[in-house]
């Protein structure tokens, strides 16, 4: 039983890839806000049709080994600020004032926290009465979730010892009280507390789904877990899981993904562009390894988790394109997948890219999502026409033209400032192969990589997560004896939460780090650690960190080879606008119709797995060993 199921659900569309032990498959369906476990399991429904011939999703899910499933929907919710209003009450006087040094971090207190930031004083005589004042005080403003804040893990100790008396978890309407200690051992108040703020706000949504989604798993006696993928690129159990780490967990898919074709291909520099129906993600691999932060950021605001170190603007295939002040903009405000593009008919009002291109003739209205979905193109033309077309006051071919540049430049502008000269971009989401070439050449990019398997790429990169845990503990004591006395505690959590993954500890690869934090920048490095070694390092406060894996199994990539060179065939044309004025009939080609090697010049289509790739004038491609495409623009 070798068969991996990796789903990536989006704001707009949900992607399934499914391992079997020998090929990959994929497929894509439409995502469904209002019940996400419906698209869940359509997707794989789906999915098994395209494995056996017909649907059959209690075969696909009883031969699976694992569902791995990463979703955006933590990071829209707290994007859209939908989730519980969070109070914190902290014995660090001027906590509030270092947690709030940038525009962006007022922003997110104000809308996360507010003026629900209350201070207690350890040493009052009168702690008790105070620390259950405050609580109330903060309920009475509003506060579904309280985050505790000590300087130290024994103040917290003694504020948990009063509250647990005092609002008992087993009362209906009892508060949840998130104790920044346990959830992040980071000397940084700042960056602690907002970890748990955040955490604090995603957990509810998160957990709603996910759980839901186990439940409905268990009504087909799937015994087999589902597995959250996360965003340091590993995967564990929903019970095992935080919900900070599902945030940018797809993106990080993504970066996988994108490590594991730089390796194939030998790039240096990989710069993905993953272009969904809401953001452009963009991340960097650097020598095949992707580039993480040793803490992440969340909206402007470092957290104690590392992160991958990914770049997220609102522009993407829904993304609303309208004229503001006499010009046009593009996002960040998206219709998602309802109402959607005008042209997917379910009562779109505003333009987006989908709409322009097929305006234009870039996409074909029969064979959208591989001739699953129809586009309407007379809402398209209604909609630009009203409101761009005449609010600029020009012919919506010119309007049509204009909305493409701006959207070009806006990608452009996305990851412009990671360019260096040999980058290679990696384009995919639903949107990227039609718009990688224009955005690459204002960019100044001039090679340009679409995996064949773009369309699905997020969900192609968690094939290759393994599950893991990582943890982290202070030492306080720079001696060998303090470090095995946290070796000892760290190697007890790990065999526990092991077990509970379904695996034992001594079948998983461990990695032990001295994690030394420089008193001076706070800057950090890891060198590696064994049990006993002399961890004496002036100048530099200690962490113990321990990373589990236990392995499993991953598609295997060739690296890439020489090819016989020969013309593409094409499948017939498309009129396609080129400018206001004129119409040029492209050729079309369908990815799955050629071979490795066969070459071509733009302009040109080329039909994809369910993406739409397009070959702009002066750029020529290749079809590789592999089947993926690369683009290199002559002009």
């Amino acid at each position: 039983m070798e068969t991996l199921i990796n789903i990536d659900n989006g704001g707009t569309l949900t992607d399934i890839c499914v391992w079997d032990g020998t090929e990959l498959s994929f497929t894509k369906t439409l995502t469904t806000p209002h019940d996400l476990s419906e698209c869940l399991f359509a997707g794989i429904e789906k999915a098994s049709a395209k494995l056996y011939g017909d649907a059959d999703l209690t075969r696909l899910l009883h031969q699976a080994q694992h569902i791995r499933y990463s979703t955006t929907q933590g990071t829209n919710a707290l994007v859209e600020r939908k989730g519980p209003m969070i109070g914190v009450v902290t014995t660090i006087a001027d906590l509030a004032d270092r947690m709030v040094t940038t525009p962006a971090a007022e922003k997110l207190r104000n809308g996360v926290i507010g003026d629900r930031f209350l201070v207690v004083d350890p040493n009052s005589a009168d702690l008790e009465f105070d620390a259950v004042q405050l609580v109330n005080r903060l309920t009475t403003l509003g506060a579904a979730r309280v985050v505790i804040v000590g300087s130290d893990p024994d103040q917290e100790h003694t504020l948990r010892h009063i509250l647990l008396r005092k609002f008992p978890r087993h009362l209906l309407g009892s508060v949840p009280l998130i104790y920044s200690w346990e959830l992040a051992g980071d000397r940084d108040a700042a960056r602690r507390t907002w970890s748990c703020v955040i955490n604090a706000f995603l957990h509810p949504t998160m957990e709603r789904f996910l759980y839901g989604a186990e439940r409905r798993l268990k009504e087909y006696k799937v015994a087999n877990p589902l597995l959250v993928y996360r965003n340091d690129g590993a995967s564990s159990r929903v019970a095992k899981s935080i919900a900070l780490k599902t945030y940018s967990s797809g993106p990080r898919g993504g970066l996988e993904g994108t490590a594991a074709l730089a390796k194939v291909y030998g790039l240096r520099h990989a710069l993905m562009m993953d272009i969904g129906g809401t953001t452009t993600d963009v991340g960097v691999v650097g020598d095949n390894q992707v580039l993480v932060r040793e803490r992440g950021a969340i909206e402007g605001v470092d957290i104690s988790y590392a992160m991958s170190d990914v770049g997220s603007t609102g522009v993407g295939g829904s993304s609303v394109i309208e004229v503001v002040d006499g010009r046009i903009t593009v996002g960040p405000q998206s219709v998602g997948a309802a109402p959607g593009p005008a042209c997917f008919g379910f009562g779109g009002k505003q333009a987006t890219i989908t709409d322009v291109n097929l305006l234009l003739g870039v996409l074909d209205p029969d064979t959208y999502l591989d001739g699953t979905f129809t586009l309407d193109p007379e809402r398209s033309r209604a909609v630009i026409t009203e409101t761009v077309a005449r609010p600029l006051g020009v012919s919506l071919e010119e309007a049509l033209v204009r909305m493409e540049n701006a959207y070009f430049t806006a990608l452009a502008g996305a990851f412009e400032r990671w360019v260096e000269p040999d980058t290679t971009l990696l384009a995919f989401g639903g949107a990227g192969p039609m718009s990688a070439a224009g955005a690459a050449r204002l960019a100044g990019v001039r090679r340009v990589l679409i995996p064949r398997t773009a369309a699905v790429f997020s969900a192609f990169g968690i094939a290759f997560s393994d599950i893991g845990k990582t943890y982290e503990v202070i030492l306080n004591e720079a001696t060998p004896a303090a470090a095995t006395q946290a070796y000892a505690g760290l190697a007890a959590r790990a065999e526990r939460d092991m077990f509970q993954e379904g695996y034992a500890l001594t079948d998983c690869d461990t990695d032990w780090q001295l994690v030394l934090e420089n008193l001076d920048d706070g800057s950090a490095s890891r060198i590696p650690y064994t049990d006993g070694d002399e961890v004496e390092y002036p100048g530099h406060a200690l962490s113990l960190e321990l990373t589990v894996t236990a392995r499993l199994p991953h598609p295997e990539l060739d690296a890439d080879r020489a090819v016989t060179v020969a013309a593409a065939p094409s499948s017939g044309t498309r009129a396609v606008r080129s400018s206001a004025e004129r119409v040029d009939e492209v050729a079309v080609h369908v990815l799955d119709d050629l071979s490795p090697g066969h070459v071509g010049e733009g302009p040109a289509i080329i039909e994809g797995p369910f993406f739409t790739a397009r070959v702009l004038p002066g750029w020529y491609f290749q079809v590789t060993a592999a089947g993926d495409l690369l683009l290199s623009d002559h002009h």
